[in-house]
């Protein structure tokens, strides 16, 4: 896999909807897309490291990150921690 650009707090902010994003989790091969903001929310599906996700403009701050609803290919709308994804 290619090196990916991690995106910083000031990057985040401005995402909008429709943004390209990578999934670039740095502990585990895939991150997890849960079905609303927090750890504590259902993983509803697993998205494999180099995988492109879109931003919907949804964002929330919780348990200490900002997560991004998302949406990718044949998979409904989730939630991913903004730590988890790239450009």
């Amino acid at each position: 896999m290619t090196e990916m650009n991690k995106i910083n707090a000031e990057a985040l902010e401005n995402v909008t909807g429709g943004v390209k994003r990578i999934v670039d989790n740095d502990a585990a091969s895939y991150a997890n897309v849960r079905e609303n903001p927090g750890l504590g929310s259902k993983v509803m599906f697993k998205v494999p490291n180099g995988a492109d996700v879109y931003t919907t403009g949804r964002k929330v701050t919780k348990d200490g990150y900002v997560w991004y609803e998302i949406f990718c290919n044949e998979h409904p709308n989730g939630w991913i921690a903004g730590s988890l994804i790239g450009y």
